[in-house]
């Protein structure tokens, strides 16, 4: 895990990589448009969006479920909730796959790896400023423009400011629930019985199997962070400056908190999982948006496409090092093909 300099992490990640008062700032800023009331007709349309995206390929019979639904459909929903028209929709997915994609050559191409890394960056800053002007002149009731136009005198946030946060929103936002998605119907594949007790009470089942999912499918792999004093943790001594890394997915499988942390199991209650990050300053802004997608995909393909399988090998991110969130890239699926209901 390299060392970036403390501008490029950033740019790259926004209030993520800030401590207060810079964080507070930057993340109250955002939290004012992330609330639930604030976020419901965003909510709502995940419903259609992912309608919509299974339309697309439910009379096929046999697709990359990964480039079918996994990779447009959390895309989507951040897209029309920032405003970002479907013409961009590919700019903004290649660039995103190039910023996560951990270096993995079907994503990056034959040029320096750094250049291309910096100009998918600089493509969606460039979307996103261009919004964000347009939506200074003419608000609407969207999220741009809560963010930078408020008249009610609130803080909003710079043109530089925005640009970052778009690249931590179309990343984070989106390859996160985008694995999730693939993780978990890989996880039901190799767990018949846990995939018979969740589509024989679907209602009843699906908020612990979301969670189950998040938690053994850790999408985000790590966080590192820098120690800004000297603190014993679990025995061990840590010194002011000290390098830490938290890995997620050994922390999803601690015995101590999880009563047989291999297996999966969709009916796990109580389940304190850190996939969306530990309680604190930091937690994930959208867990209940990620969420709310997680429940919508598997519902509709559970009720559209009920029998929907893994049929051939899964072929994982091929990352150069540890990658920040640990993908899926290919992931085929048989199905009995199905009218579209648009």
């Amino acid at each position: 895990i390299v060392d970036l300099p403390a501008e490029a992490l950033e740019f790259f990640g926004s209030f993520i990589n800030m401590d207060d008062p810079r964080h507070a700032r930057q993340r109250g800023i955002v939290a004012r448009s992330f609330t639930p009331r604030q976020l419901q007709s965003v909510l709502d349309s995940v419903e259609t969006i992912c309608s919509e995206v299974i339309d697309g390929f439910c009379e096929e019979g046999e697709v990359d479920l990964v480039k079918a639904l996994s990779e447009p459909y959390p895309l989507l929903v951040i897209c029309d909730m920032v405003g970002i028209p479907r013409s961009e929709f590919k700019t903004v997915l290649d660039a995103t796959n190039v910023i996560l994609g951990g270096g993995d050559p079907e994503y990056m191409g034959d040029g320096d790896p750094m250049e291309t890394l910096i100009g998918a960056a600089m493509q969606l800053v460039g979307i996103m400023n261009e919004l964000a002007e347009e939506r200074r002149k003419n608000p609407i009731d969207d999220l741009v423009s809560s963010l930078v136009h408020n008249e009610l005198g609130e803080d909003m946030m710079t043109p530089e400011e925005i640009g970052s946060f778009f690249i931590l929103l179309a990343v984070a936002g989106n390859d996160t629930t985008r694995t999730a998605i693939s993780h978990g119907m890989n996880l039901l594949a190799q767990n018949p019985d846990q995939r018979k007790i969740w589509q024989d009470d679907v209602d009843g089942v699906t908020d612990t199997a979301v969670e189950e999912i998040v938690r053994v499918a850790s999408p985000v792999t790590f966080m590192r962070r820098t120690a800004t004093g000297d603190h014993t943790v679990s025995g061990h001594q840590f010194s002011e400056g000290d390098r830490v890394v938290m890995f997620y997915g050994a922390a999803n499988r601690d015995p101590r908190q999880f009563p047989d942390p291999e297996k999966f199991d969709v009916r796990r209650d109580p389940n304190p999982q850190l996939g969306f990050g530990g309680p604190g300053p930091h937690f994930c802004l959208g867990a209940h948006l990620a969420r709310r997608e997680l429940s919508v995909a598997f519902r509709q393909l559970f009720a559209r496409l009920p029998d929907i399988e893994v049929s051939g090998d899964v072929v994982p991110l091929d990352s150069v090092g540890i990658p920040l969130v640990g993908g899926i890239k290919h992931l085929p699926v048989t199905f009995t093909p199905t009218a579209p209901v648009g």
